[in-house]
């Protein structure tokens, strides 16, 4: 009996199949494509040689290094790495160490930009390096100009035109080398352009020794355009009622001022004046003006845009919770990073719970986390606790609720444990107000009592 066999079709033969029986009518029947006008795309294989090239490079990186797991992809998207010899990639990877021996900078600069991995290109820095000013050359200041010098074929005459330009002006070195950090295309810009930013600001009261502290601290300042940005920003200053004097005092006291986009401010300020908290709190926050007050919820909007909130949602945090704005920057970075890496909740719910950016981070966030964290190693909670049931109740009720049934839990709650005290009706001493007026004692008032008291006896 003839036993017959089921064979899986090949892929190769399923492959071969669907090839010689296309079942799209091509435009262009020649070359079997969409397009009427086909551009030749010669198919290459890898070789032997290939390989050898590609296990060459990897060794060299890797023994500068770079991690072998991260090599494959960034070769293969660097396929112009392979035409160079591993000799001259090893020299130009002694360049960058000798310019600053930093591991993390070698592989922030090669993995950014491995053009610049060229080795002419980098002998040719190697000296402008030595040789250029300021002195205290940063990681960040080479990387950056690294880039732009390729990017743009500069050479180091061209930025050292540019550095000397710019100390000519009046500015420090440490001032030179934040502005090449922060804004390295300043050595794209001509010499006019740059004085006409800089007489900008002494147009509007900017004396001429602070405009190195102004650069220093918002070097990317040069960047901005004159007519289609700084112009219509002092504009609105001007609509919202601020005095030039008032501004002029705000940049001096911030520079980041001038990096306020034409709107924010007045949305800041709309925002403000619809809050509906204490007037103490809206007092303190307009302790050193409006324009004061509407930067520092700019401010506090940048700050929670940072860790992924929208701007509709940081603006209605803040609204729902103005103590948040007299916290400064970096207690309410702290806040957040505790509760997202700490706490393990999402930024999100700040937006339900925006009381947790109002409170005390040390005096009620702190404790009472590290009580529910105990109760919960435990197995004293049955459900979870959410961030509304960590901050919303009060000291005495999360007191009475999560510490006061586990005597443990008072030393884990520290001194606060001891101030969960019911208050009074009313403030200590009001029992004064309502007691009667007392009147000094006659000798006549005493006989009238005692005579009255023998009646009754």
């Amino acid at each position: 009996m003839a036993i017959r066999v089921l064979r899986r079709p090949s892929n190769l033969r399923i492959l071969c199949k669907s090839i010689s029986k296309p079942t799209q009518q091509f435009s262009n029947s020649e070359f079997k494509c969409f397009s009427t006008h086909p551009r030749k795309v010669p198919i290459t294989f890898p070789t032997k040689e290939h390989h050898r090239s590609l296990i060459s490079l990897s060794s060299v990186f890797q023994r500068y290094g770079f991690s072998p797991t991260q090599l494959p992809r960034f070769l293969k998207a660097n396929q112009f790495l392979l035409n160079l010899k591993p000799q001259d990639i090893e020299t130009s990877l002694k360049i960058l160490l000798s310019l600053k021996p930093s591991q993390e900078f070698l592989a922030s600069v090669v993995y950014s930009c491995p053009s610049v991995l060229e080795r002419e290109f980098l002998k040719k820095w190697e000296m402008g390096f030595a040789q250029m000013e300021p002195s205290n050359v940063t990681s960040v200041l080479i990387q950056n100009i690294l880039q732009v010098s390729r990017k743009y074929d500069l050479s180091p005459c061209d930025v050292s035109q540019c550095i000397m330009y710019l100390k000519g002006l009046g500015f420090s070195e440490s001032t030179v080398s934040r502005i090449l950090e922060a804004f390295p295309m300043v050595i794209m810009m001509n010499e006019d352009s740059i004085s006409y930013k800089m007489r900008f600001l002494m147009d509007i009261g900017i004396e001429n020794r602070d405009l190195d502290r102004i650069l220093n601290a918002f070097p990317i300042f040069l960047g901005f355009e004159i007519g289609n940005r700084l112009k219509p920003l002092f504009d609105e200053f001007e609509d919202l009622g601020f005095d030039l004097n008032v501004v002029k005092k705000e940049i001096l006291r911030d520079p980041g001022v001038l990096g306020l986009e034409v709107g924010e401010l007045s949305q800041c300020l709309k925002m403000l004046s619809s809050l509906k908290c204490r007037i103490p709190i809206k007092d303190s926050i307009f302790r050193y003006g409006a324009f004061r007050g509407g930067y520092e919820v700019k401010l506090r909007v940048d700050c929670l845009r940072r860790y992924g909130l929208t701007y509709r949602d940081a603006f209605t945090v803040l609204w729902k919770e103005p103590r948040a704005i007299l916290y400064e920057i970096e207690d309410i970075e702290n806040k957040i990073e505790f509760l997202v890496q700490t706490m393990n909740f999402n930024v999100l719910s700040l937006v339900q719970v925006p009381e947790y950016l109002g409170v005390n981070f040390e005096k009620k966030i702190v404790p009472r986390y590290n009580v529910i964290e105990y109760l919960r190693s435990r197995g004293g909670l049955g459900d979870d606790i959410q961030l509304r049931d960590l901050i919303k109740p009060s000291r005495l009720r999360f007191y009475n609720l999560y510490v006061k049934p586990y005597p443990e839990c008072e030393q884990i709650y520290g001194r606060f444990a001891g101030d969960a005290k019911v208050r009074r009706g009313h403030p200590i001493g009001m029992w004064k107000l309502f007691k009667p007026e007392q009147h000094p004692e006659s000798k006549e008032d005493v006989k009238n009592v005692q005579s009255i008291m023998e009646s009754l006896g």
